[in-house]
């Protein structure tokens, strides 16, 4: 039996009672399912996980989803590295739900803390949900009918322009043209409503002009970062986030660097187009 440990009232908890390491059951697997549903997000500690273990566990979520912009691990070209020391600084620092600029972004990620900074580089979480009910009734309504322009392109802007960046990302550019995404998306499995709009992939909203648009997204960009409706994670050796990209957005803290920080992601396809 799972012990849930929240964190905040609107998202995150903590879980207790399981061995990420060895193969779950049928049991504790639905037993994560619901507790990801109900928090949307979930901590675990000490699972010092191989990559079989990591690809084991995403797999009884779903299929994986590459993700080609990044290294991976030898073998296992769904495990994505993300790595970050004095020569290499983190590039993302904005709120985001993960490659909202595909036509069926991801499920959700588990992510994996291998080398984990003496102090800094914590990462925030939000619920989407819960900033959407924080909306009144008359914007709820309004932007239900909105659809915005997700776009790799817009997201990965620093690191097209690096010396040599468009060669090596130019294979993405061409797989991942600006795709259009409601603003405001259903969950397909509880049925909730949650806003579908991040600073790092969404261009623009549709049928808007340029001045509107520009407006209601940073409405929107500010209002869903509250403090009531994220959560906060330290991250120590060998912890892992899951969360439910669909209903989620999350922040890294980059207050490490120059320190050395890897992580170790993979991200989970469940075929779905946002509704």
């Amino acid at each position: 039996m799972l012990e849930l440990r929240p964190r905040s009232g609107s998202i995150g908890a903590e879980v207790e009672g399981i061995n990420l390491c060895h193969q779950l059951d049928e049991s504790q697997c639905d037993e994560l399912k619901k507790a990801l549903l109900e928090h949307q997000v979930l901590f675990f500690r000490d699972q010092p996980l191989k990559p079989e273990n990591h690809a084991d566990m995403a797999n009884l979520f779903g299929q994986p989803q590459m993700h080609e912009a990044y290294p991976h691990i030898e073998g296992y070209p769904q495990l994505t590295i993300l790595e970050n020391d004095k020569a290499n600084p983190p590039k993302i620092e904005m709120w985001h739900t993960d490659m909202t600029f595909r036509p069926c972004p991801p499920l959700g990620s588990i992510l994996h803390g291998v080398i984990v900074p003496a102090k800094g580089g914590d990462t925030m979480f939000a619920s989407m949900s819960a900033a959407f009910e924080g909306l009144s009734d008359k914007m709820q309504s309004f932007l239900s009918g909105l659809t915005a322009i997700h776009d790799f392109c817009f997201g990965f802007k620093e690191s097209l322009e690096e010396p040599g960046g468009r060669e090596r990302l130019a294979e993405m550019v061409v797989a991942n043209p600006p795709v259009e995404h409601p603003v405001v998306r259903t969950h397909p499995v509880s049925g909730k409503k949650g806003l579908y709009v991040n600073s790092l992939f969404t261009a623009r909203i549709l049928g808007m002009k340029e001045k509107e648009s520009r407006a209601l997204l940073d409405f929107l960009f500010e209002h869903m970062a509250i403090p009531e409706y994220t959560c906060r994670f330290d991250w120590k050796p060998d912890s892992v986030a899951m969360w439910d990209n669909r209903i989620t957005q999350h922040k890294p803290i980059n207050d490490y660097w120059p320190q050395h920080r890897r992580m170790q992601r993979i991200t989970i396809d469940d075929g779905e187009k946002p509704f």
